[in-house]
């Protein structure tokens, strides 16, 4: 019995079409005119080498034998006719000839396929020796192949236990500069002096936090005379909140997190952040990367529901968008599992599985029953939203946040016993109420009134059945409303809605009520006026949603009531929302108004951090909404499809993971969440000889631009070879070993002589290595578009570091259909946090920075590209955004070192460049702005090389 453990597959070279990678030989037919029904098996026992051998060497050979193989099949060996070639279709079914592909395409079965392509077709009495062969079980066994591409991919192998070199030990801080040291010595090249020391805290605040160190960072270390200044530098770095914040962009490139849906709609993900604050918390509590990886592939039995946002970050096409026919409702699924394959492989594994979807890998030992196999693993993986609880870790953290909030409580309560605040804050009146409400002020003068509301209690827009404007009472005068239509009140407005019940002229009818009401015709704003038979004296003013009690919503709760004494005259306020604790002003706010200045900034602080970690505690123990996928606890059965065609399902394929690996695999009916368990404890296997390599490949990345291995998400047979093999196996075992922390392994790279090096040239060095791969010196490069756009705001004064929650839109608000995307042109204090709390829209470039290489986020992006374009200057020089911030460096620099230009060169160098500028820098720019002014000079100060490179 043919019985055989296909391992891998040997890849041939590459084909240049589709057709031609198809099942044995591909020959399109334009009719099948001789297509005739399958002979029955030969009634005689079938002996491979006296009837079958003779067959397939008359007819195939010349196309798939020993010399030649076209679509990377073989007829003579046992693995290939288990596996199908390219195309991933089995040869053969042992047991059942009748239904094995090589049967049905040699007997003309297959409407696309004829074989042999030329000659003469095999005859019945051939076929049914084929057909008997098979039934009888494939007797007398074919040798497998000799090899196979496993055991020529370096990236497959174990990894070695590697010894350190012994060279440069004079040189080396650590086992890092020693493998570095070994391949200069190699290619005759030393190392560069080290780096200047307020250039190295420049370098390691880039690097680490996509930030400039301010001024006086750069200075304390560059005066820090310790032995261990710069090891203590790099813990203070590492512990930073805003290292997890630059860290996380390089992670959510690869996974391609977006916070849109892309295709055409484009639509808003509102609730995809969790999973990039994940991400930042996991990075800055260095999370054990076994258990990061663990987390995200299911996260939803870890208590880390937000961390399987990862499975469903790639761009999906909503049901909505989705053919109603079966074919396009199958192939969109498809469409689905395959984000999450390619998302999942090319990130832990760094393999490119998504290209065994519709054949045999063309150049790594991956088949198409084994991306099937990886499809039943997430195949109870669904692209949506799902509601999210309290787990323990969440309960944790809130018990914490409720002990900060102890101490802070005690505060407040110790300022609230002060006389000055019970006396202020008897002086706030009630809410609003929608059944009545009396504004009253002093006595003053009026010729028109008018109230303005600037925001309702539920966004909608404002409602007012009747105001009403009194004359103060005295000398026997009875008060009266001034302000009715019959006393002469004419009613004008922003805007109104007209219909029986809602109309300008119920504003003063004197009727009240919902029916009788005037209503704004914009959402949550608008004012109505009431011009005066006469100037009049008046002292109070009365108004109501619905003094009839049926309403509530619409109601005014910021607002103001001004007069004019004279038509065209100046407004002046009488009355308002301000003292009602409905206004949306706190009361610690309210109270601060009327208490010494250092107490209520006192208080407003207390009150601001308290309310901070409320609210998050609150969230923490709320039930919410996420797009971290949602999970069919027992999905249907995965079968591999011929070609990829969702129609032309094959055979049931079981969870596994790839073949080459002898990975997990489960049965068939075992449920979702166990199966993502077993790929997940796979991946995170220590002795897995691609997870480790992969991940301490891409932080090397990110220290000095360029992996070990170029192709970082590609390990494969297409994937470039490490630089330093040695190191890449050294990193992964030492990475292992420290209990897989990713702080540890920066705490290497940052403190090895290696990153340390100065990044100026050197001619001789260059000639060598141009491109300084081997490390002979830092290799200076631009900083991300995040790197920019931060450094502007933080140099301008007005960065705000708040972290996590909602992200910051970058373009202007619309509710089309098909989401339009333009950018903002006007900037506020909300839009300054960092740019990875900006929205991330698929296929729609931030108006300004998406011009620095952004990706798309419509396929994953490992390493981002560095171009220059004339659009990336002008941008930076003439922007609406560039223009602000250099308008707000340049009000920064007046208020803190005055009016005169070479005190504002000095400071602003500092805080852009970390440095003071020389003889002949100062002299130019002091010209630059006499002769232009402040803000010209700092414009330019954004654009230098020197302000956007890591050096």
């Amino acid at each position: 019995m043919l019985s055989v453990k296909v391992s891998g597959l040997r890849t041939g070279q590459c084909v240049g079409s589709v057709a031609a990678v198809m099942l044995l030989a591909v020959t399109s037919v334009a009719a099948m005119a001789e297509q005739r029904s399958l002979p029955a098996a030969a009634a005689v026992e079938v002996d491979y080498a006296q009837h079958i051998e003779p067959i397939f060497a008359e007819n195939c050979y010349g196309c798939h034998g020993a010399e030649r193989q076209r679509g990377n099949f073989r007829l003579d060996r046992a693995d290939h006719l288990l596996l199908g070639g390219i195309s991933g279709e089995p040869a053969l079914q042992p047991g059942n000839g009748g239904e094995s592909h090589l049967v049905r395409l040699v007997a003309g079965l297959e409407p696309e396929l004829k074989m042999p392509p030329e000659g003469d077709p095999l005859s019945d009495e051939q076929i049914a020796l084929l057909r008997a062969w098979i039934d009888q079980g494939a007797a007398n066994t074919l040798p497998e192949s000799e090899g196979g591409a496993d055991d020529q991919m370096w990236s497959f192998q174990p990894v070695a236990d590697v010894a350190v070199p012994s060279a440069g030990e004079a040189w080396s801080a650590n086992p890092i500069d020693r493998f570095i040291y070994h391949r200069l010595s190699d290619a005759g090249l030393e190392p560069s002096e080290p780096e200047d020391r307020a250039v190295l805290t420049r370098r390691l605040y880039m690097v680490m936090h996509g930030l400039l160190p301010t001024p006086e960072q750069v200075t304390q270390f560059v005066d820090d005379d310790r032995p261990d200044a710069y090891e203590r530098l790099v813990d203070e770095v590492l512990a930073s909140p805003r290292y997890g914040e630059r860290w996380a962009q390089h992670w959510l490139d690869v996974v391609r997190f977006g916070e849109t849906h892309g295709f055409e709609v484009n639509t808003p993900r509102e609730n995809a952040w969790p999973y990039r604050d994940y991400v930042i918390n996991a990075l800055n509590e260095d999370l054990p990367y076994d258990q990061f990886v663990r987390e995200q592939i299911v996260g939803d039995a870890l208590g880390a529901d937000a961390a399987t946002g990862m499975l469903v970050a790639a761009p999906v096409i909503l049901p909505g968008q989705v053919g109603k026919d079966e074919a396009s409702m199958r192939l969109a699924r498809e469409d689905e599992l395959a984000q999450v394959i390619n998302t999942v492989s090319g990130t832990f594994l760094g393999l490119t599985l998504g290209c065994a979807r519709c054949h045999n890998h063309m150049f790594d030992p991956i088949t198409q029953r084994d991306y099937f196999a990886m499809q039943a693993v997430f195949q109870g993986v669904n692209y949506s939203e799902r509601k999210v609880g309290p787990n323990k870790a969440t309960r944790e953290r809130a018990a914490g946040l409720a002990e900060q909030i102890k101490p802070l409580d005690r505060q407040l309560a110790t300022i609230r016993q002060r006389a000055d605040y019970r006396a202020a804050t008897a002086l706030l009146r009630e809410p609003v109420d929608a059944a009545g409400n009396e504004e009253h002020f002093e006595p003053v003068e009026a010729a028109l009134v008018r109230f303005t509301i600037t925001r309702t209690n539920d966004g909608l827009q404002p409602c007012i059945d009747e105001l009403e404007i009194w004359t103060p009472a005295g000398d026997g005068a009875e008060p009266r409303n001034v302000g009715l239509a019959s006393n002469g009140g004419v009613p004008t407005a922003s805007g109104s809605w007209a219909n029986d019940r809602h109309k300008l002229a119920h504003i003063n009818n004197g009727r009240v009520g919902n029916s009788h009401s005037w209503v704004s015709d914009t959402a949550g704003s608008g004012w109505v006026q009431i011009e005066l038979a006469e100037p009049t004296s008046i002292d109070r003013i009365t108004w109501a949603r619905d003094r009839k009690g049926e309403f509530d919503d619409r109601l005014a709760v910021e607002y103001r009531i001004e007069v004019a004494a004279e038509p065209g005259g100046e407004w002046r306020t009488v009355a308002g929302s301000d003292d009602r604790s409905s206004s949306g002003r706190s009361l610690g706010e309210w109270a601060a108004d009327h208490l010494p200045e250092a107490v209520a900034s006192r208080y407003l602080a207390l009150t601001a951090e308290r309310e901070a970690l409320a609210q998050e505690r609150e969230y923490l123990l709320s039930e919410r909404s996420i797009w971290a996928g949602a999970f069919t606890a027992q999905p249907e059965p995965t079968r591999r499809k011929y070609r990829g065609d969702p129609m032309s399902p094959r055979e049931v394929v079981p969870p596994a993971g790839p073949a080459v690996f002898d990975a997990f695999e489960l049965p068939t009916e075992t449920p979702d969440q166990a199966r993502r368990m077993a790929l997940a404890e796979w991946l995170a296997d220590p002795k897995h000889p691609l997870t480790a390599r992969v991940m301490v490949n891409r932080i090397w990345q990110h220290h000095f631009g360029t992996g070990l291995v170029t192709t970082p998400s590609d390990f494969g047979g297409l994937g470039a070879e490490p630089s330093h093999p040695q190191l890449l196996d050294w990193l992964a075992g030492e990475f292992v070993r420290s209990g897989w922390s990713i702080k540890h392994m920066h705490r290497l790279i940052l403190t090895s002589r290696t990153f340390q090096q100065s990044s100026r040239p050197d001619s001789a060095s260059l000639a060598v290595d141009g491109d300084a791969r081997l490390l002979w010196r830092f290799p200076p490069r631009r900083g991300e578009a995040e790197i920019v756009r931060d450094a502007i705001l933080m140099v301008s004064g007005t960065l705000d570091l708040r972290m996590g929650g909602p992200s910051f839109d970058a373009f202007k608000p619309n509710d089309n259909y098909v989401r339009v995307y333009e950018p903002l042109e006007e900037f506020k204090p909300e839009h300054f946090r960092r740019m990875i709390y900006m929205q991330k829209v698929r296929m729609e470039p931030e108006g300004v920075f998406g011009a620095f290489d952004l990706p798309d986020l419509a396929t994953p992006c490992p390493s981002r590209s560095q171009s220059t374009t004339p659009l990336q200057a002008l941008n930076l020089f003439n922007s609406t955004f560039v223009v602000d911030q250099a308008d707000r460096l340049s009000d920064r620099l007046r208020e803190e070192v005055g009016d005169q230009p070479e005190p504002q060169v000095r400071r602003a160098f500092e805080l852009a460049l970390g440095r003071e500028p020389d003889a002949v820098e100062l002299a130019q720019s002091v010209k630059v702005i006499e002769q232009h002014d402040l803000n010209t000079f700092t414009r330019t100060l954004m654009n230098l090389s020197e302000f956007l490179y890591i050096q």
